[in-house]
């Protein structure tokens, strides 16, 4: 994850605006004009803050990963035990996504820029390494067999539930079931 900027009140109203908009309307189909605009900056101080648009992207997307990371982080930390920490990760989702309805910022984004080597898509992709890694951290010290086989079926899960998100139905609570019931087959007395 990149490393934030020191904090400026345009610097913070330029990525809550952003945030805003790119989440609710997309990436592409937001101009540096309306973020300007919405932020109630000049564009400007826009590029004097972030440099670029494809700065900007990765910049919000690296903060919605401090936060989500954050959320995880507590959410593990407050597990009873290592068993039940592997799945914390879809119990901070049920939190997560009361405030984000469309689904995905990091998949969303991914979707809208294929370059590997754009800066925004590099922190996405980092975004899901870095879940898949916990999920495999988790697994090894709950003793869990399997631990790399059993972390990749967790991301696709735990993906899989915040890809239906914007969808009419709830598959969250079911994947979380599953995703339960993947742990306990691969716990150390049920192996």
């Amino acid at each position: 994850m990149p490393a934030p900027h020191a904090a400026s009140p345009a610097r913070g109203r330029i990525l809550a605006a952003a945030e805003e908009l790119f989440y609710d309307q997309g990436i592409t189909a937001v101009g540096v004009d309306l973020i300007a605009e919405h932020s109630g900056i000049t564009k400007r101080t826009l590029y004097n803050q972030f440099g670029s648009k494809a700065q900007l992207v990765a910049a919000y997307l690296a903060e919605r990963d401090r936060r989500w990371r954050t959320l995880v982080q507590e959410t593990v930390d407050r597990s009873d035990d290592p068993v039940a920490a592997v799945t914390a990760p879809f119990d901070a989702l049920r939190t997560w996504t009361a405030t984000s309805p469309r689904g995905c910022a990091f998949i969303n984004a991914l979707a809208e820029l294929p370059d590997p080597a754009h800066p925004a898509h590099r922190v996405a992709e980092d975004q899901k390494r870095w879940l898949l890694d916990l999920f495999r951290g988790l697994a090894a010290a709950a003793g869990c067999a399997g631990p790399d086989a059993l972390a990749t079926r967790l991301l696709v899960l735990h993906e899989g539930a915040l890809a239906t998100r914007p969808l009419p139905f709830d598959t969250l609570a079911e994947t979380a079931d599953l995703a339960r019931e993947l742990v306990s087959a691969a716990e150390p007395s049920a192996v």
